[in-house]
């Protein structure tokens, strides 16, 4: 197989309501998607990365940049086919996990196709169907969150995530609780505090958690670790790990007892699978993170999320949730019993919507074999 073509499409799709965590307010997703042709088969990818530099130092500008000008030469140049020959070939290049994990996910999907397998089955997946749990963002007024967590349990979500700062903690907590004292309930910070909170962030073991989500800012594994010593609740990582080396450094010292795997943060499917399999073997239970994806990115989570340590609801939620028509087809869709079945056909198992990614195509170049 000879990789002969790679586009990128920059697009923007509108939030069906607004996405705020300690970072800001989105109504919008802006990023990149990826389409690797060769063959007569072709594999799409996406990078996760957003317009500004908040979640991480990556942005669609730079991201862009090294999409265009190192790698995708690169995989002319080398004529790389597979994942893992290109996973080799930009080791070298530090950091750009985003733009990294975007061009490896496209090239698993054109594989899979090529072999005629779901990309589950050459990742080593075992579920075909995984839990779904959903992500609320800050809100305007607490009646606002109370009436959208109920939604969400109506439609089956099994695991509710709210995000939390300071100012919007403990008294949300309080009210959430009174009125849902059962359910899977875990807040994210975003890295919002600092120690000098330990005392503050003590008081969540008050809530019954499942989790607390990135309490303090990326890497801080020495203050995660000292929090973690004197907290009940597990404590999760999330930004503070980039990649497998992360997470071994920071079991030596206690930091979390749960890990969140994100793709595009680890810089692609290789390194997320070691992630993985170094937590199964530790007895540390994982679950898959989202960055408001397209159906796109969205399927490619669904694949990952079926590994066998993947044991907690996964923040993979049903393409309505952020989206009023997604790029794929069919859809991503929640059963009532809160779970996503993990698509069967080749590669991503959906098919993108060239006419539909167009009308949201901010710009778009093409790069050809010479």
């Amino acid at each position: 197989m000879k990789i002969e073509e790679i586009e990128l499409y920059l697009v923007k799709m509108p939030l069906i309501h607004f996405f705020e965590t300690s970072f800001g307010r989105e109504i919008e997703k802006e990023f990149i998607l990826i389409r690797i042709a060769g063959n007569g088969m072709e594999g799409w990818g996406e990078v996760v990365a957003n317009k500004l530099p908040l979640y991480s130092y990556e942005t669609n500008k730079t991201a862009w940049h090294v999409l265009k000008d190192i790698f995708i030469p690169l995989i002319f140049k080398e004529s790389i086919v597979s994942p893992e020959q290109f996973q080799s070939k930009v080791s070298r290049f530090k950091g750009h996990n985003m733009a990294k994990a975007g061009l490896e996910l496209g090239l698993w999907d054109l594989n899979a196709k090529k072999e005629d397998f779901p990309l589950w089955k050459l990742y080593g997946g075992e579920k075909e169907e995984i839990p779904s749990g959903v992500s609320i963002g800050i809100q305007d007024s607490i009646s606002q969150l109370l009436s959208r967590i109920e939604n969400f349990l109506n439609l089956g979500y099994q695991r509710i995530k709210l995000k939390i700062k300071p100012g919007w903690d403990l008294e949300i907590l309080k009210k959430v609780r009174k009125d849902f004292p059962d359910i899977f309930l875990s807040v994210d910070a975003n890295g919002a505090y600092s120690l000098k909170y330990k005392e503050h962030l003590k008081r969540l073991d008050d809530f019954n958690l499942m989790m607390i989500e990135q309490p303090f800012p990326a890497p801080s594994f020495w203050d995660h670790a000292q929090l973690q010593k004197e907290l009940k609740t597990p404590i999760c990582l999330d930004e503070s790990i980039t990649s497998y080396q992360d997470v071994e450094q920071a079991f030596k010292i206690g930091s979390y007892k749960i890990i969140n795997i994100k793709v595009g943060r680890v810089g692609g499917i290789i390194e997320a699978k070691k992630i993985h399999d170094f937590c199964m073997a530790n007895s540390i239970p994982v679950w898959c993170g989202g960055m408001l994806e397209s159906g796109i990115g969205r399927a490619h989570n669904i694949h990952l999320a079926s590994l066998p340590n993947f044991k907690l609801p996964n923040d993979i939620s049903a393409s309505k949730r952020y989206y009023s028509q997604d790029i794929i087809e069919p859809e991503v869709e929640v059963t009532n019993k809160g779970t996503i079945k993990v698509p069967q056909g080749p590669g991503i198992g959906v098919t993108p919507v060239k006419e539909r990614i167009n009308k949201i195509a901010i710009y778009k170049e093409i790069f050809r074999l010479d």
